[in-house]
């Protein structure tokens, strides 16, 4: 299945998350990444949550340092993984270079602070239409897939 995805990350302490090629400086409290999954949705959101990993991505590196605390998938055939950083770029701050390197928006990495981020992104979701589901682990995701079956 396609679509995109938000992971909803929990960072217990202000710290330094140093990729690649860049550092940033992140503090304390919530942050959403947005993505993208033109392949398999279920297979790129299983791997986040996952702790052992090859780095690939910008995310991998801070989710080695934060709690995944939950994801939301969004089936879709369209790419909507710039739409929906735009969308949160209205709400929030991004955090500018972070991911989406190959989308024309700054970042895919939103700050919430100590607010956790749920009625935001239950509001774009619900305000753009589109089908989307809330999930906590792996085991929710096959779940989640075997109850969409004909949408593969």
């Amino acid at each position: 299945m396609k679509g995109g995805y938000f992971l909803v990350i929990y960072l217990e302490k202000s710290q330094n998350i140093r990729t690649k090629a860049k550092g940033f400086s992140l503090k304390k409290g919530y942050y959403v990444y947005v993505g993208s999954a033109m392949r398999s949705l279920e297979k790129r959101v299983s791997r986040h949550f996952k702790k052992k990993k090859r780095f690939h991505w910008h995310i991998d590196y801070l989710l080695d340092k934060a709690q995944l605390i939950d994801a939301y998938l969004i089936p879709t055939n369209a790419k909507i993984e710039e739409k929906l950083s735009q969308a949160l770029n209205s709400a929030v701050t991004g955090i500018e270079g972070f991911g989406a390197s190959d989308v024309a928006v700054k970042t895919n990495l939103y700050y919430f602070g100590d607010t956790p981020p749920y009625e935001v992104l239950t509001n774009i979701l619900n305000s753009m239409k589109l089908r989307w589901k809330r999930v906590k682990n792996p085991r929710d995701i096959m779940e989640w897939r075997e109850e969409n079956v004909e949408d593969r």
